[in-house]
């Protein structure tokens, strides 16, 4: 029995460690509070109950105070929690898991894209999705294979309401990620051609999230060419991952959008950006 507590203890750690970063020691940390939170009751249900509340209160603790101060020295600052200067996460969970990042280059640069956006458009405000790992160059962000240095980071598409067509600051996709800006039938199929060369992973995440949203938005290509131009704009933007028939659908001709390769995933359903 203590073997098999041991063995589900490690995989507990590895897991929060890998979808958090912190979570694993925040884990090891919680596990030293047992002791008093289990005097505090016999059934095992409220034990339970005491230890997962022991846990997320130092998780919510580290991660939301601790974390941000100590991911100074390693270069790093979080991106807002909440929108400002135009600027917001898609979804919290992204900001719960750590996963919202980035040097502060690339957070002042995000706002001032952000901010010339809503110049430009009034009342935008630019989704942002997955980030980086507040410490440790190298360190995966499962499933990204680049998010791991504080120089990437993804946005989501912009969009309008099908049924009013007015803009949207909403994505059809919860994660913003899966739901796709598919190839028109006279454009490249890059997704089709990844699937030929045996790259299974390229297409997973439109076969895993629900297109139930898919037809209430339509994809805006003057303001997504408008933001992937103004981040081309900015001399310390230095790649930016587009999928290719959106390239050419909005007629982006700079040298720094480029294809990301059919060992990624496919980008028409967000836009990468990375610093120089």
């Amino acid at each position: 029995m203590r073997l098999l507590k041991f063995i589900i203890s490690i995989i507990i750690f590895c897991l929060l460690t890998v979808l958090t970063q912190v979570g694993g020691v925040i884990y090891l940390l919680s596990i030293l509070t047992y002791k008093c939170t289990d005097k505090w009751t016999s059934n095992k249900y409220l034990k339970m109950t005491y230890r997962c509340t022991s846990f997320l209160t130092l998780y919510f603790l580290t991660t939301f105070l601790i974390v941000p101060i100590v991911a100074k020295p390693f270069g790093r600052v979080p991106l807002p929690l909440t929108e400002r200067n135009n600027l917001q996460p898609l979804n919290i969970l992204t900001c719960f898991l750590n996963r919202h990042y980035v040097r502060q280059e690339l957070q002042q640069t995000a706002f001032e894209v952000a901010n010339l956006m809503d110049g430009k458009f009034p009342k935008t405000t630019i989704n942002y999705l997955d980030a980086n790992f507040p410490f440790i160059d190298k360190f995966p962000l499962i499933p990204h294979l680049s998010h791991n240095d504080g120089k990437k980071l993804d946005l989501s598409f912009c969009y309008r309401d099908t049924k009013t067509g007015e803009p949207t600051n909403e994505c059809p996709s919860f994660i913003g990620y899966g739901i796709c800006e598919e190839p028109r039938p006279e454009e490249n199929n890059t997704a089709n051609f990844c699937a030929d060369k045996g790259f299974w992973q390229y297409n997973l995440l439109s076969k895993v999230i629900s297109q139930d949203n898919k037809k209430k938005f339509t994809f805006d290509a003057d303001k997504t060419r408008v933001l992937v131009n103004l981040f081309v704009g900015q001399p310390n933007i230095g790649k930016i991952f587009i999928e290719p028939h959106l390239k050419a659908r909005l007629k982006l001709t700079s040298d720094k959008i480029r294809f990301h390769g059919c060992q990624a995933v496919r980008h028409d359903d967000h836009i990468h950006i990375q610093l120089n």
